[in-house]
């Protein structure tokens, strides 16, 4: 058992180190985790003898249903929204045609049999999210036209689609009459949707329930809810990832507590659901068998590359009217990772009889993938002239936040207020804080230090950023136009004695609330309890 610990952690430690390195020379860290797996592997310098392939699905599995969440838990809609269709129909209509496309390559030119051929095309027809983003953000490369969140939907929903081609690959293989085509795909996509639905507007409920789940207890909660979310769906044959790629999109995008917090955590998971999933592969592999299966997996993977991708692309981005630059862009970013190597494992530990090697034949391609498009893509995002040296890439993603702490708060000096008829450099402001407007009648005021305050005044200060998720003690409400506080003055709400509002958020300012304050709707108020 204690060996087994030590192995891990060498394993983990040597992969952190890894990614150091690959940041540093500009290689895809993915790729260096799938050179140790081979590095610890049967055919490497560790001899470590490892094909236990249900094991394997088992672990790459819960691995991948983290990745699956965090692509949709991460994805910021706000952005998104533009390129929503076209990222829906690339995720969907594009992974079909990628498939039938591979799928008449391997049958026609490669003379594998047909029930194969729809096998190799349906694992290969998602992309990576976690592939193309870890090299968009560690080059903080933002892309011009929308593409990153173009990219970032597309990649992160399309696993769902090519899981459910594989399911339908496999019946193909079994001598057992199954569920009928049609209805697997309505319950798939049906089960799929409501689940997901249901799962993240249960979590939104409870993580907003702030006396519900314990402080410290979100991100287990999120866990235990990610599970729920994949599991129901599987039992009753819906699609578990959509389920889960659903839910996290949902839950991403709403107003819950500590949602910086769980998305890094949920980060951090996703970086090591990467270590293991492609180091398995690399420990799974065996290098002396890829010399029998290199002209066959070297000819798909440039047919996949130069032609399938392309032209479902292109079919797709060219009626929207997509610059050929963009589409390029996209053509080449359609890496192949994570999902794919499950959906290989997932068919051999399956007990699938199969004429070829299909593992290996994933593990070459995406090697080569990993390796040639992930290294280039960068290079490519310049020559096409799409990088946007204007905005951030991080700005895509949910834990973007601005550099500046600094927000905006509206003061009204009533008379008697003990600032009254001082100068500015008399007053002892909040720390952290600056006056920069007073607003007089009709008149707008620039401050200076020996402006003097006068009843009537409203000031602007900016103030350090209220965080509510850094004080248990505090909470934040939402006002919607159904709310019973919408449109009502703070006197008039009859709080109870232990419920104080202390601040209300609307728009990019801060209000200090007082009696005759009304509260709109859209409005955030924050309540000391």
């Amino acid at each position: 058992m204690a060996i087994m610990l030590l192995l891990c952690c060498a394993v983990i430690l040597s992969c952190i180190i890894a990614n150091r390195f690959s940041n540093k020379f500009g290689m895809p860290a993915l790729l260096c985790f799938m050179a140790l797996g081979m590095i610890f592997g049967s055919d490497g310098l560790f001899k470590i003898s490892f094909n236990n392939y249900l094991i394997t699905e088992q672990l790459c599995t819960i691995a991948l249903i983290f990745i699956m969440f965090y692509g949709g838990f991460g994805t910021k809609w706000q952005t998104a929204r533009p390129v929503a269709v076209k990222s829906v129909l690339l995720s969907t209509l594009g992974v079909v045609v990628t498939a039938l496309l591979t799928c008449l390559f391997c049958y026609q030119i490669l003379h594998f049999s047909f029930s194969e051929s729809f096998l190799i095309g349906a694992v290969l027809s998602s992309t990576d999210a976690a592939s193309v983003f870890s090299i968009l953000r560690s080059k903080n490369l933002n892309l011009k036209h929308s593409t990153a969140p173009l990219l970032e939907i597309e990649s992160g929903s399309n696993d769902p689609m090519a899981y459910m081609l594989t399911m339908i690959a496999l019946t193909m293989f079994s001598d057992e009459k199954g569920i009928p085509v049609p209805i697997m795909m309505l319950s798939q996509i049906g089960f799929g949707i409501a689940i997901g639905v249901a799962s993240a507007y249960f979590g939104i409920w409870a993580l907003k329930k702030g006396e519900l789940i314990s402080q410290g207890m979100d991100t287990v909660f999120v866990i235990a809810l990610v599970l729920l979310s994949y599991a129901l769906p599987t039992l009753i044959g819906g699609n578990g990832y959509l389920s889960v790629y659903l839910t996290g999109i949902l839950l991403g995008n709403s107003s819950i507590n500590n949602k910086i917090t769980l998305v890094h955590f949920f980060d951090g998971i996703t970086g090591l659901a990467q270590i293991l999933i492609f180091f398995l592969l690399g420990l799974l592999s065996f290098p002396h068998l890829l010399p029998k299966l290199f002209l066959p997996a070297l000819l798909i993977a440039l047919f996949l590359t130069l032609i399938a991708r392309p032209a479902a692309v292109f079919l797709i981005l060219l009626p929207f009217r997509s610059s050929l630059r963009q589409c390029l862009l996209v053509s080449w970013s359609g890496l192949r990772g994570a999902a794919s190597i499950v959906f290989a494992i997932m068919v051999i530990a399956g007990g699938t009889q199969l004429e070829h090697d299909l593992f290996h034949i994933v593990f070459f391609i995406s090697l080569l993938s990993v390796a040639i498009q992930g290294s280039l893509l960068p290079m490519a995002a310049k020559k096409l002239d799409m990088v946007d040296y204007s905005s951030d890439i991080r700005k895509t993603f949910n834990d973007y936040q601005d550099d500046s702490d600094l927000t905006l708060m509206r003061m009204y000096i009533p008379k008697g207020h003990n600032w009254e008829n001082k100068k500015i450099e008399e007053v002892t402001f909040p720390t952290g804080s600056l006056a920069l407007m007073v607003k007089r009648e009709h008149d707008t005021l620039i401050p200076r230090g020996n402006t003097t305050i006068l009843a009537g005044d409203t000031m602007i200060l900016s103030v350090p950023a209220y965080r509510s998720e850094n004080d248990g003690k505090l909470k934040e409400i939402l006002i919607t136009q159904d709310h019973n506080w919408c449109n009502c003055s703070i006197a008039e709400l009859n709080l109870p004695e232990n419920i104080l509002i202390a601040l209300i958020k609307r728009d990019d300012e801060n209000i200090i609330p007082q009696g005759s304050t009304v509260i709109q709707v859209r409005d955030r108020v924050v309540i000391y309890k």
